[in-house]
């Protein structure tokens, strides 16, 4: 075991991927999946089938440089990652030569900014739940951009997505504006970043779900927009290539395997969730509980302009075919949990939430709205802030721990809410995935709330089974989307059991809590 060696120097982790390389004799072929999250990185190596043989995750530091600012060391996001893949290829004695492919599921909107010379970063990535540049998108509303801004991105305007993040490091790092002016800089998303890093600097591409997430991109035209980087103040220059979701962008340098490992699929996680849960047909629809909460609808081949707020977004593109889809973004979900850990320390570790919270049959008129960054759909309040209330003598760890979990799953009510009245599908089924889908209360309560069934698959890191489909159909290793489909099964179906007349008072409760939560931090 290469436990918890990513604290190394980078030379020495390339050293271990050599040896574990030069080591292993059997010839079965695999598909390793980079799932590189907000709070963590993990890898996963799969087979034929879909299996996952082994996995290995590390949790890396969160900076916090003021209220609302959230960072990441972009060194951190790739040392993790990299030793990860190499523990992970440790455990079962695998080497290059057994790989197929390699695909990136990444955080999307987070934001890195390099020197093209060095390769090294000019800033902190900035993380896509920072809100340092929300006066400015204010700015932006006021200035009468929305319209154009959604009818070209189909994104709201808000600190969430990249552009604005860019505009702030130009802005604020010394010397960046002039560097960007001169073609200097590079800016990339998460994937990017590991793309350039595993080729040595040669290869600067994202894909066409991460670049739909950046504000920066016209999902029409599939193309940077012109209008929208003039908007920004952003050059051209400093954007990466962008490629469809499956197709070999290039192989790994020497550095990392003694054989070359095609990198042959790339899109963000909750695209990639989608794909991950076979949710390939117009109106098949998922959850993702990470960080964040994240439900998508599958719209087909047409990108679909919602009135609720909603995000239109690129699913994927392979070959000559784009799918689009429609996303509820909910920034604070499986964060509400780690701040019950860490800042609260009613728990020592996440999974003893679903405990504590079974210690209670309801949530004793206890509610919790996590906008601890804001809220996002339907609402995109960006001044909304985190706020517990009905708290009485008689409340206890226990209520607290369960309006926490209560307060995820309504988010998630509030989003499907929001799609069935745009698109006017009424939907039969969720599909669940992520680390807390683990979680039998919380899944529950998501039925009983919704007042539909909910269903975790087999495989539920469907994250970083979606990125190893898009590799592996590049490569060969899958020979098309049927043979894939046979894969995915059931593990557990959820049916709503609650009380409808208590469904509903809680709904009601639910959404007086929101509207007291808004607009906090504008309060005087």
């Amino acid at each position: 075991m290469l436990h918890g060696y990513y604290y190394l120097d980078y030379g020495y982790i390339s050293d271990l991927l050599v040896e574990i390389d030069s080591k292993h004799k059997v010839m079965e072929k695999y598909i390793l999946a980079f799932d590189q999250g907000t709070t963590s990185s993990r890898a996963l190596i799969f087979d034929r089938e879909g299996n996952i043989c082994t996995s290995a995750q590390k949790e890396f530091p969160q900076i916090f440089p003021k209220p609302g600012w959230v960072e990441h060391r972009p060194s951190d996001i790739w040392s993790s990652q990299v030793a990860v893949a190499a523990e992970a290829m440790s455990q079962i004695g695998l080497g290059s030569k057994h790989l197929s492919g390699i695909g990136i599921a990444n955080q999307r909107e987070t934001t890195i900014v390099w020197d093209r010379r060095t390769g090294e970063p000019i800033y902190n990535a900035i993380v896509w739940q920072d809100r340092r540049t929300a006066e400015y998108c204010d700015w932006l509303k006021q200035e009468g951009f929305s319209e154009t801004i959604h009818a070209k991105t189909g994104l709201v305007i808000d600190a969430y997505f990249s552009a604005s993040k860019i505009k702030w490091i130009l802005d604020n790092v010394n010397g960046a504006r002039a560097k960007a002016e001169r073609g200097n800089l590079a800016f990339g998303t998460v994937d990017t970043w590991l793309v350039w890093k595993l080729t040595s600097g040669k290869t600067y591409v994202t894909d066409v779900s991460n670049a739909s997430r950046t504000m920066l991109f016209n999902i029409n035209t599939l193309d940077w927009d012109d209008e929208l980087l003039h908007i920004f103040g952003i050059p051209r220059s400093m954007l990466p290539q962008v490629a469809s979701s499956s197709q070999i962008y290039d192989s790994t340098h020497e550095n990392f395997f003694i054989s070359k490992v095609p990198i042959a699929g790339i899109a963000g996680d909750q695209q990639a969730a989608l794909f991950g849960q076979m949710c390939v047909e117009e109106g098949m629809v998922k959850n993702t509980y990470g960080t964040g909460c994240f439900l998508l609808l599958n719209t087909g081949t047409k990108p679909f302009f919602s009135k609720n707020s909603m995000l239109s977004t690129v699913a994927w593109r392979i070959d000559d075919s784009t799918i689009y889809a429609l996303e509820g973004s909910i920034f604070n979900a499986g964060a509400v949990v780690q701040w019950l850990r860490d800042g609260l320390g009613f728990i020592k570790t996440s999974d003893e939430v679903e405990g504590l919270a079974s210690q209670v049959r309801d949530n004793g008129d206890v509610f919790f709205v996590p906008s601890f960054t804001g809220m996002g759909a339907p609402y995109w309040d960006q001044h909304a802030r985190g706020l517990l209330v009905g708290i009485t003598r008689g409340t206890n760890r226990a209520h607290i721990a369960r309006a926490a979990l209560e307060g995820i799953a309504f988010q998630s009510m509030d989003v499907m809410n929001a799609m069935e009245s745009d698109t006017g599908i009424t939907i039969n089924e969720l599909r669940v995935d992520g680390g807390a889908s683990v979680n039998n209360l919380l899944m529950q309560i998501q039925s009983d709330v919704m007042g539909i069934p909910v269903v975790r698959p087999k495989v539920f890191e469907t994250t970083g089974l979606g990125a190893a489909y898009m590799a592996g159909l590049a490569t060969g290793f899958w020979h098309d989307l049927d043979e894939i489909k046979k894969h995915w099964q059931a593990d557990r179906r959820f049916n709503p059991s609650m009380d409808r007349d208590k469904s509903a008072l809680l709904r009601m409760k639910w959404a007086n809590a929101v509207e007291r939560a808004k607009s906090w931090s504008q309060s005087s």
